[in-house]
């Protein structure tokens, strides 16, 4: 008996059937590639963009270091540093009362968190910054016009810092100036063999 169904047509509408799975398949695939390539594409642009904020926010130091004795007429110690900072060329504002100092030297002394003090009157010395205070200040603003901490550019702040009773002569030390958004600035000094009032360290 002849068939009068013809088996072509229903190879063809596998055929189409088959086409569309995967045409379906590949559009899904697509998707997920491309989703993961934009995902891939902005968490690249947010690293950059973080990173370029980090590196524009970094402070330099601006002149020399200055030690302050602890006596005027027989000074047995360096009492507290001033250091004058800046932003890098084309750095954004930071905040420096929200900055991390550290301290550490060759004869022991070590402060990981410096108390700061807030900010002096026309470089006047911050109270309670002294030898063995362990606390930090803003002596004087120059140039600067938002109030606060706040650093600005083509300005400096002298910052004074005070150090340890083992900041004696002959002794090397270091100090971390550790903002919030940036890198580290580190100063490093030593203070000379015969003291006096007031001295550069190199």
């Amino acid at each position: 008996m002849r068939n009068l169904y013809s088996e072509n047509a229903f190879t063809g509408l596998e055929a189409a059937i088959v086409l569309i799975a995967f045409v379906v398949v590949a559009a899904v695939f697509s998707y997920v590639v491309l989703g993961a390539g934009f995902f891939t594409s902005q968490t690249a642009q947010s690293t950059v963009h973080t990173g370029v904020s980090q590196a524009s926010s970094s402070l330099q130091e601006v002149g020399n270091t200055y030690g302050v004795a602890n006596s005027l007429t027989s000074p047995t110690a360096i009492s507290y540093v001033n250091v004058t900072v800046a932003l890098t060329a084309g750095g954004t504002p930071i905040d420096l009362s929200s900055m991390v100092v550290s301290y550490t030297d060759n004869n022991g002394g070590h402060l990981p968190n410096m108390t700061y003090e807030g900010i002096g009157t026309d470089g006047a010395t911050c109270p309670a910054v002294g030898t063995g205070s362990g606390t930090w200040c803003i002596g004087q603003k120059i140039n600067n016009i938002t109030t606060g901490g706040m650093l600005d550019n083509n300005a400096q702040m002298i910052l004074m810092v005070g150090l340890p009773s083992s900041a004696t002569p002959n002794t090397q030390f270091s100090i971390n100036f550790q903002p919030s958004v940036g890198a580290v600035l580190p100063i490093q000094r030593t203070i000379p063999g015969g003291l006096t009032a007031v001295q550069p360290l190199y």
